[in-house]
């Protein structure tokens, strides 16, 4: 059996995914920025780390120490709509230019090998009103979204010119232990120095909050639906969650007996649509589920956040 390679494999949900993989009895390398030390990365089931961009240098330099990767999780790329914004020349290049040297390697050099090129919902944009179903018009509302898309189009044109195996997952709102970003680490950045929670918009904003765990699960299993047809799947619990009562769930796994107040400030942040929920029935009919509660899961990432002790 050979190894699977995860590009992007330190960040948040490329770490989660290596450690299910290993957990499942494969073999696991990451491509990605940073010195990683070898303890801290087999913890997380990464046996091999290539401290490197996605490039032909790198990819030939752990096809040589590895040989012809099971399949590919690709994560590398941009992974926040307020970055891309303040820097979408630098986004564009970590998403879309590593995106294209991932594929022209594959081509070269491993065109069968099986590839799962993680997207995100924001692709869809903001103009939807209800469940958005993989089908849905695509009109990305930041840089982040508009460079995903390209990737997505990216892989779609080498899968349908080239051959290329590939399966395009386009994930929600991702949480779990160890996001050290976005609303939840936001949150308790705030309660922990101030006592309080003061977040951008009205609350009322809708997101499909989906477990890493659940992620990791389904991801590795997509890789056997990866073709030349280049599908798409949405990667969602199905379930509309306004943000003020994620709020409300995280004040009060921080204290049950007197939670910290929450305001918000009505001011949404450029690149936010209002609404993000998936239509699942594609998954569903696979036979995938995104199940885990969320009030256990912002239970678990507070007591993960207080765990660090003077660490965040």
């Amino acid at each position: 059996m050979g190894i699977f390679w995860v590009t992007g494999g330190r960040g948040f949900i490329g770490r989660h995914l290596a450690r299910h993989l290993a957990a499942s009895g494969h073999g696991v390398a990451g491509l990605g920025h940073g010195a990683w030390p070898a303890g801290e990365a087999m913890a997380w089931g990464v046996s091999h780390w290539f401290n490197a961009d996605v490039n032909a240098s790198s990819l030939a330099q752990m096809l040589a120490t590895l040989g012809q990767p099971a399949g590919i999780f690709h994560f590398a790329g941009g992974s926040s709509v307020g970055a891309a914004i303040a820097n979408p020349f630098e986004d564009f290049q970590r998403t879309v230019d590593s995106t294209a040297q991932l594929l022209e390697w594959l081509r070269q050099h491993s065109p069968k090998t099986p590839l799962v090129a993680v997207s995100s919902a924001a692709v869809y944009g903001s103009a939807h009103t209800g469940p958005i179903a993989e089908h849905a018009r695509l009109a990305p509302y930041s840089p982040y979204g508009s460079h995903k898309l390209m990737m997505e189009e990216l892989c779609r044109s080498y899968a349908a010119n080239f051959g290329l195996l590939v399966v395009l997952p386009r994930l929600f709102s991702v949480y779990g232990t160890e996001l050290r970003k976005q609303l939840l680490w936001d949150a308790c950045i705030q309660v922990k120095n101030r006592g309080a929670i003061e977040l951008g918009g009205t609350g009322e904003e809708v997101r499909d909050w989906t477990h890493v765990e659940d992620v990791s699960a389904v991801l590795a299993r997509l890789i056997g639906l990866a073709d030349a047809g280049a599908p798409t799947l949405n990667v969602a619990t199905g379930r509309p969650v306004p943000v003020r009562e994620v709020a409300t769930q995280l004040a009060s796994a921080w204290s049950a007996d007197a939670p910290p107040l929450i305001r918000f400030n009505g001011r949404s942040r450029p690149g936010d649509p209002g609404r993000l929920c998936a239509d699942v029935a594609s998954m569903r009919r696979l036979g995938f589920a995104c199940s885990s509660l969320l009030d256990e899961g912002i239970a678990e990432y507070v007591a993960w956040f207080q765990s660090l002790r003077g660490r965040a």
